[in-house]
């Protein structure tokens, strides 16, 4: 009968084990999705922002001043981050591939952007942690948001 309890107690376990990797793998591996990311990996994301994505987007994610309006060349300023933007509105996918490919290549169409694909310069676990990152400073309002278009996608 223990025999039965500690093989009951083991595949309880692996069972809670699996659902919270399946909380936490979403879109084809991607974990930006708000299941359940590692201080380590928000901390990697906070680097990776501040050292590629604070200069244009701001240390606090506000974005450049009037981002709305486009500058003399056409293009847009960089858009805030947090919750005044336009960021939490797009599913994971697209803001993975924003990050990766630049925003022209998502956008298409001769598009122009100032925003560079990032693919050259970091790994995908860079790119999920960022985004991650990001996430987590948004009210849950946002986050909830985010995720509904995320799984509708």
């Amino acid at each position: 009968m223990r025999k039965d309890v500690r093989n009951s107690a083991w595949i309880g376990a692996l069972l809670a084990g699996a659902a919270l990797v399946i909380l936490a793998v979403r879109h084809d591996g991607d974990t930006t999705s708000t299941g359940i990311v590692s201080a380590e990996v928000l901390a990697q994301g906070r680097q990776v922002y501040v050292d590629r994505c604070a200069s244009c987007h701001g240390a606090t994610l506000e974005g450049q001043p009037d981002w709305k309006s486009p500058l003399p060349s056409g293009r847009l300023p960089a858009p805030p981050h947090d919750a005044s933007g336009h960021t939490w509105h797009h599913p994971d996918d697209v803001l993975f591939r924003i990050v990766k490919e630049g925003t022209a290549a998502i956008v298409g169409g001769g598009y122009e952007s100032d925003m560079p694909g990032f693919g050259d310069v970091l790994s995908d676990a860079d790119i999920r942690a960022v985004l991650a990152y990001i996430k987590s400073t948004w009210p849950e309002r946002e986050r909830r948001h985010q995720e509904r278009v995320s799984q509708a996608n």
